[in-house]
């Protein structure tokens, strides 16, 4: 087998990506007869029992992208938003402050307020921004423009596919193709993809 902890997107009949699922999830989808297709690279071969009945050996092939019969519009119209968590805020924004420009490792970061919530801020995607310990507190509760800190990017709310990319970890080419396709044009992620 190969790298157990790879995971799968999964896609609704439509092609529209859902979630990122483990192998197991995965397994268990084709056996329940709920995958509809595949694409994308093979991952792995899951080899089962014997079979009483033919003494043959099950397996299974599995792919980096399997579609799933069903759908969950409901999440992809315009009044779907993402939770917002520092992990996949500071991935939105490539681990870099969005005052200073310097990239970081997570655990030198934090989650900024563009208008602080002691001035009426609220805790959403457009009002916050990833900024490194030293920023974050030169800033205090003051806006970037009374602080004299100005962003070097505006921050934005991703759409749910955004999302799903922000989530994965170790996403594989084909997978970041298939996902980047379902961005918007003017998407940020979209351009940093296709720059990689």
């Amino acid at each position: 087998m190969s790298n157990l902890q790879q995971l799968i997107l999964r896609t609704d009949i439509s092609g529209m990506p859902l979630e990122w699922i483990p192998f197991q999830t995965a397994v268990k989808l084709y056996y329940t007869d709920q995958v509809a297709y595949t694409c994308g690279t093979s991952l792995m071969r899951v080899r089962g029992g014997f079979n009483a009945k033919t003494g043959l050996l099950s397996e299974l092939e599995l792919n980096s992208i399997i579609a799933t019969f069903g759908s969950k519009q409901g999440l992809f119209g315009s009044k779907y938003v993402p939770p917002l968590n520092n992990p996949t805020l500071f991935r939105r924004d490539n681990h870099i402050c969005l005052y200073c420009g310097d990239r970081f490792m997570a655990k030198d970061l934090s989650r900024d307020h563009v208008r602080p919530i002691v001035l009426g801020g609220h805790d959403i995607w457009t009002n916050v921004v990833t900024a490194c310990k030293h920023c974050n507190s030169r800033k205090g509760g003051r806006t970037p423009e009374q602080a004299g800190m100005p962003l070097l990017a505006v921050p934005f709310q991703p759409t749910y596919v955004e999302y799903i990319f922000l989530q994965g970890k170790s996403i594989l080419a084909d997978q970041m193709e298939f996902l980047s396709a379902h961005f918007p044009r003017s998407s940020i992620l979209r351009e940093r993809c296709l720059a990689n």
